[in-house]
């Protein structure tokens, strides 16, 4: 095999990738994030609360030595909150914005699957009206008569604000 070649394959396999979402489930809706920002998934564990933080800001968690903001997606999405469950889960992603880079869990209900969509199978979301924000949503797809909606992380989880909720955190702290 040329390096070409070898080049072009794993080129091939990136932008597979790049067209796979992993899906879980908020409120009994199935929402999508590109899988190549998924970092793992973790169980639920306790977090540290962070003060006078937004109410979808949960606190930090210890990933690996890391210290990770975690982010309560339903409150994110003003959705009502339900109680931790056995399949609540961490999706650790991976934002960015910037130029910088940071690590960023949510917080979701289940996850469901991992999905390859096909660009022409990805459609915009439809403008409702003014009231409603959808700068977050790359787009909307069907899958097995499910309709997936599909986030953009960068703007969902916006590294500025996060940034300032940890220098809250920092500045409690000392």
């Amino acid at each position: 095999m040329t390096q070409e070649s070898g080049n072009t394959m794993a080129s091939d396999m990136l932008h597979a990738d790049s067209n796979q979402y992993l899906t879980f489930l908020l409120n009994g809706e199935e929402y999508g994030v590109e899988i190549l920002r998924v970092q793992g998934i973790q169980g639920w564990d306790n977090v540290t609360p962070i003060p006078n933080s937004p109410g979808y800001v949960l606190g930090v968690m210890n990933l690996r030595g890391a210290i990770v903001p975690i982010i309560d997606l339903r409150k994110r999405f003003n959705m009502p909150t339900l109680d931790v469950g056995p399949t609540t889960v961490i999706i650790v992603v991976r934002v960015e914005n910037n130029d910088r880079s940071q690590v960023i869990g949510m917080v979701v209900d289940a996850v469901s699957e991992v999905y390859r969509l096909d660009q022409e199978s990805i459609q915009d979301f439809p403008e409702i009206n003014s009231a409603v924000t959808s700068d977050f949503i790359k787009g909307l797809s069907t899958v097995d008569d499910k309709m997936l909606i599909l986030l953009d992380v960068d703007k969902l989880l916006s590294i500025r604000d996060i940034a300032a909720e940890q220098r809250s955190l920092s500045a409690a702290l000392v």
